[in-house]
């Protein structure tokens, strides 16, 4: 899982016009999709099994993870509370690698909704802005195993691809990445640990050292269920004691569908922090994915 600033999104009648067009913008990215499900493999496994896989950081299974957060925001920043969202397109593409080792590459595409404060004598004026978000890479490398202990390290990436300053960082960003996972019946438990370091960039934006630690505890239930968490705890080294940590949890229900003949898993996930910056942070963030699984192009 992925960590970005939290924009700020004016609710009113535009952003919700907004996230409707989203929504349909979604729905004609999955079902195209349909047809190319996966034959070899997926035709003999269970949903189940798929369920199962799919929680693996290493899984051979090519998917698609479309993710929304909707973050509802506080801090001493601003007066009472505001409601922010960013949306991830997050291709999952995982390649063999000699018998039994495994490389994954994960990109994430983020499209991001800001509010823009316009002062305008003797009033201000507020709307919506939405772009492009900096794109994300992570890779890893590790045993190619669907139980058991799994483990994979390799290294993570963003990049300053923002559409404009409102939506990303500005700067060149790269650091170590790793994970860990026990693939259990029926629990899945682990961490997806990466760490980015700002090297190049836009010399007025601030320096990034930032850790992000995704844990992940899960048990699988009857029926292709599962329910636990997998929240991210963010850790901003540049900032003072009362701003530097995020750590959220969270509790979720995960099921895996056939639609037509693709694998579609489906997970809601409301989060809270018990611990975040002081200035401004997300109280809660309600997570919403959907991933069908593709075609493997080999």
């Amino acid at each position: 899982m992925v960590n970005y600033t939290i924009p700020v999104i004016y609710w009113n009648e535009q952003s919700k016009q907004f996230m409707i067009r989203r929504f349909v913008f979604i729905l004609f990215l999955i079902f195209p999709l349909i047809p190319i499900a996966q034959e070899t493999d997926v035709e003999t496994m269970n949903l189940q099994e798929i369920s199962r896989r799919l929680e693996n950081p290493l899984s051979d299974l090519w998917s698609l993870t479309i993710q929304e957060n909707l973050y509802i925001n506080t801090g001493t920043l601003i007066d009472g509370t505001e409601i922010s969202n960013v949306l991830f397109f997050q291709p999952f593409m995982p390649f063999p690698v000699g018998s039994n080792k495994m490389l994954i590459i994960r990109p994430v595409f983020p499209v991001v909704t800001n509010q823009v404060t316009t002062i305008d004598e003797p009033a201000e004026s507020t709307t919506c802005k939405t772009g492009f978000g900096d794109m994300q890479l992570i890779t890893a490398f590790g045993p190619d195993k669907q139980s058991g202990t799994v483990w994979g390290v390799g290294a993570t990436f963003k990049f300053p691809t923002a559409s404009g300053s409102e939506f990303g960082h500005g700067k060149w960003q790269a650091g170590p990445s790793a994970m860990i996972i026990y693939l259990g019946k029926p629990w899945t438990i682990g961490l997806v640990v990466q760490h980015w370091v700002s090297f190049a960039g836009n010399n007025n934006r601030e320096e990034i050292n930032q850790t992000d630690i995704q844990y992940i505890a899960r048990r699988s239930l009857p029926g292709a269920w599962t329910i636990g968490m997998g929240p991210n705890i963010i850790i901003n080294w540049n900032a003072d004691v009362n701003n530097k940590l995020t750590l959220p949890v969270g509790l979720g229900l995960t099921k895996t569908v056939k639609i037509s003949n693709t694998p579609v898993k489906m997970r809601i996930e409301p989060q809270y922090s018990i611990i975040k910056p002081n200035d401004y942070g997300s109280k809660w963030n309600i997570r919403v994915q959907l991933s069908p699984v593709i075609n493997r192009p080999y």
